[in-house]
């Protein structure tokens, strides 16, 4: 496979743009997550793996996500004065 249709295939999975009002029960995954925290994906990974992200929430067996409401816990934990 080629560098160039690689790269295509890889843009297109872009990332919807987050609703305008979040609600605090709703999930978001942890791309839409990495998105509205800022970060990227791979940092979001690293993030879960080392223990310092947000609680997840297990959707499936092979799929997990954050609440908005874990989400503002983390950042707030997260603040400097």
């Amino acid at each position: 496979m080629s560098r160039s249709s690689k790269r295509s295939r890889a843009t297109s999975k872009q990332v919807q743009p987050l609703p305008a009002t979040l609600h605090d029960a709703q999930v978001l995954s942890i791309r839409e997550w990495s998105q509205l925290a800022n970060i990227s994906t791979r940092t979001a990974k690293r993030l879960f793996v080392a223990g310092a992200g947000p609680k997840r929430v297990q959707l499936s067996s092979n799929r997990c996500g954050v609440t908005i409401a874990a989400h503002r816990q983390w950042l707030a934990a997260r603040e400097r004065l």
